[in-house]
C-alpha cells in the first residue's frame, strides 16, 4: 500500500510519497538537476497549510552531515540545511555563543523557520530570518549559489518560501552567550492592556501574553529577562505558584524552567524543552501580524469575537517582533504584534472562525504567517508586500521552469 505522508499536525496529506534523501550537497545537486517534475523540500513538517506540498517529489535534508561551523571572528555560524535549532543550541553554547532569539519550539529546522519568517519575541528582536547573513542554494539547474549581505538578492531570498531552490546551508549572526530568567504571572487585568500595554511588552528580553479569550484579561504573562523581577505583582497579575504550561491540563514539565531561575539562553528562550514533544500534534495554528501601533485596537477587535474564538481555541499567544527589510517578512518595515492561535484539531470547525478573525484584523493590514492556516486571498497577500514584484522576479531568475513551485505557489506567484 502507498504510505501517506503528512505534516506534523496531520491536517495535510502530501500529494506524493516519493522522498529523496541525499547524503551530500553533491547528491542534492544531482537530484535537482535530474528532476523530471516538481520538487519541494520536506523540513520538520511544522507548516499547517499546503506551502510544502507537491504532486512531484519531496527532498529531505535530514541525512546531510550535521554542520555547525563557527566563523574565525566568532560573529557567525554556518549550519547545514537540515539542522534543527535544538541541535544548534548545545555546540553554540559550549563555544560561549548564542543566536539572538528562538521560537517557542526548538524542534523546528533552521532553514524552514527562516523561509517562513518564524519568530521569537521582543520589541527589539527581529524574527529568526533577520540573523541570516548568508545562504547556499541549489537552483533548479543544479547549480550551487551563495548569497551574502553584499548581494541585494539576499533580502529577497531569506524568506523564500522554498520557491528559489534547496537551501543546503545558512550562515547566522551570533553573539556572546547570555543567561535569562523566566517568570510566569497569572490573571493580568484587562485594564492593564489599556493602561500599560507598551510597558508590559517591553518589560523583558522576550514577552508573551497568553489568553483563552474566555474573559477580558490575560491568563498568563511569560517574561524572559536578564535581571530579577522585583517582588510583588506585575501590573495586577500575580506570580505563578509553580511551573505552568500555556495550555491548561498539559504537563508543565514539558516547558522550560520558570520561577526566575537563571539559565542559558537556549534553555529559556523556547517555551518548550527539546527533550519533550510539546504536544501530540493534535492542534491547528494560525497567526497574524499587525503594526504595533495598532496593537490595542487589534486585541479589542478579536475580543469582539471572544465567544466564537474560545469555542475552538486551545490558547492564543501575543508577542512582539521588530521591523526588518526582508522582502516577504510579515515584519517588513514595521514593528509588529503577532496574534497566534492554537486551535483544536477540527479543520471544519476552525476555518469559519479563521475567516472571522481575518475580517476583524483586516483594517489593521494584518499579514498572516506563511506557514499557518489562513484564508486570505492571494491577491491580497501580494498587495501586502511592497517588494512582492521583486520577489516574483527573483523566483523567475532562480527557477525559470517552476521546478520548486506547487499549486499554492502557482496561485501566489502567477
Amino acid at each position: 500500500m502507498r504510505e501517506q505522508l503528512t505534516n506534523w499536525a496531520g491536517n495535510i496529506v502530501f500529494g506524493t510519497d516519493q522522498v529523496h534523501r541525499p547524503k551530500s550537497v553533491a547528491e542534492v545537486q544531482e537530484v535537482v538537476a535530474s528532476a523530471a517534475g516538481r520538487l519541494r523540500v520536506l523540513g520538520s513538517g511544522h507548516s499547517f497549510n499546503r506551502l510544502a506540498d507537491t504532486t512531484g517529489a519531496l527532498i529531505s535534508l535530514a541525512d546531510l552531515p550535521r554542520t555547525v561551523e563557527i566563523g574565525p571572528d566568532r560573529t557567525s555560524v554556518r549550519v547545514d540545511g537540515g539542522l534543527r535549532y535544538g541541535d544548534l543550541a548545545a555546540p553554540l553554547s559550549e563555544a560561549g555563543l548564542a543566536v539572538h532569539n528562538l521560537a517557542s519550539l526548538p524542534h523546528i529546522s533552521v532553514a524552514g523557520a527562516v523561509a517562513t519568517a518564524t519568530h521569537g519575541s521582543g520589541v527589539r528582536n527581529g524574527n529568526l530570518a533577520t540573523a541570516v547573513s548568508g545562504l547556499e542554494i541549489v537552483r533548479a539547474d543544479g547549480e550551487l549559489v551563495t548569497l551574502t549581505r553584499a548581494d541585494a538578492d539576499l533580502a529577497g531570498a531569506v524568506v523564500g518560501l522554498g520557491a528559489l531552490g534547496v537551501v543546503t546551508a545558512l550562515t547566522l549572526d551570533v553573539s556572546p552567550a547570555f543567561d535569562l530568567r523566566q517568570y510566569v504571572y497569572e490573571n493580568l487585568p484587562a485594564a492593564a492592556l489599556d493602561d500599560a500595554l507598551d510597558e508590559i511588552l517591553a518589560d523583558g528580553y522576550s514577552v508573551s501574553l497568553f489568553t483563552r479569550w474566555t474573559g477580558p484579561g490575560i491568563d498568563q504573562v511569560w517574561l524572559k529577562r536578564h535581571d530579577p523581577m522585583p517582588a510583588g505583582d506585575f501590573h495586577g497579575a500575580t506570580l505563578a505558584g509553580g511551573p505552568r504550561h500555556p495550555v491548561p491540563g498539559m504537563p508543565a514539565e514539558n516547558c522550560t524552567e520558570q520561577g526566575g531561575v537563571p539559565g542559558p539562553w537556549h534553555a529559556r528562550l523556547p517555551h518548550f524543552r527539546m527533550e519533550f514533544t510539546p504536544s501530540s500534534g493534535e492542534e491547528l495554528q494560525s497567526e497574524w501580524h499587525v503594526p504595533r501601533q495598532h496593537a490595542r485596537a487589534a486585541i479589542a477587535a478579536v475580543a469582539e469575537l471572544r465567544e466564537r474564538v474560545a469555542a475552538v481555541l486551545q490558547v492564543c499567544e501575543m508577542r512582539t517582533i521588530a521591523a526588518d527589510e526582508l522582502w516577504l517578512s510579515p515584519n517588513h518595515r514595521r514593528d509588529s504584534l503577532a496574534l497566534h492561535f492554537t486551535w483544536i484539531a477540527d479543520t471544519e470547525a476552525v476555518l469559519p472562525v479563521v475567516a472571522d478573525v481575518e475580517r476583524a484584523l483586516a483594517p489593521f493590514a494584518a499579514r498572516p504567517h506563511w506557514g499557518k492556516i489562513f484564508t486570505t486571498a492571494q491577491a491580497d497577500l501580494r498587495a501586502a508586500y511592497p517588494r512582492f514584484g521583486d520577489f516574483a522576479e527573483l523566483v523567475r531568475r532562480f527557477d525559470a521552469k517552476g521546478t520548486f513551485r506547487n499549486e499554492w505557489l502557482d496561485g501566489l506567484l502567477g
